[in-house]
């Protein structure tokens, strides 16, 4: 069932059948290494299977807008990757959004507009802030924050023990992009 639709892209929840396409994401070194510790590479597609039981076995225990899900390409019906809204370790106050993409489908925007539609349904329903977390040398990924329309806040090492660039999203910011986006048209 989707969670939200995009103009090209699908947000839905998971399914243990998108064990193949899934490991297109989490099984490739380029995605997983900025992953660590919070998630290390998945190594085969029945390791990936179960991964995606658990995630679906945890689902009914999360508070929305808690939860991770898929990111279809609405066109072929390919995942393409995934999305997550989760607490942040040690404290579990702030609430994290990730975003991860096959490489295959790296530079076509989907990354931003299901992150986008993901960060709008969870402040739709009483989310205040969002938080990403990226590795200091990950120019990708602290690209798609900026394109999400988040606003660096600084270098921490307080979350997963390890040192990061945090970015923050508050509702007004995702208008602001939105809006920017608008006028480029």
């Amino acid at each position: 069932m989707a969670l939200l639709t995009t103009a090209r892209l699908t947000v839905r929840d998971w399914s243990p059948d998108d064990a193949t396409e899934a490991l297109t994401v989490y099984g490739a070194p380029e995605v997983t290494r900025w992953l660590s510790p919070a998630m290390t590479q998945i190594n085969d597609e029945q390791a990936m299977r179960t991964t995606l039981e658990s995630w679906l076995g945890l689902r009914d225990a999360l508070i929305p807008p808690l939860g991770r899900w898929a990111i279809v390409r609405t066109s072929d019906q390919q995942v393409v990757g995934g999305l997550s809204l989760r607490y942040l370790p040690p404290d579990e106050e702030d609430i994290e959004i990730g975003w991860q993409l096959a490489p295959g489908a790296w530079g076509n925007g989907y990354a931003t507009e299901a992150a986008r539609a993901l960060a709008g349904w969870a402040f739709s329903i009483g989310a205040h802030e969002l938080v990403a977390v990226v590795r200091v040398n990950n120019e990708r990924g602290a690209g798609t924050a900026k394109r999400i329309g988040m606003q660096w806040v600084g270098e921490t090492d307080k979350y997963y023990e390890t040192h990061l660039n945090v970015y923050r999203l508050w509702p007004s910011d995702l208008t602001a992009a939105e809006a920017a986006d608008t006028l480029k048209l």
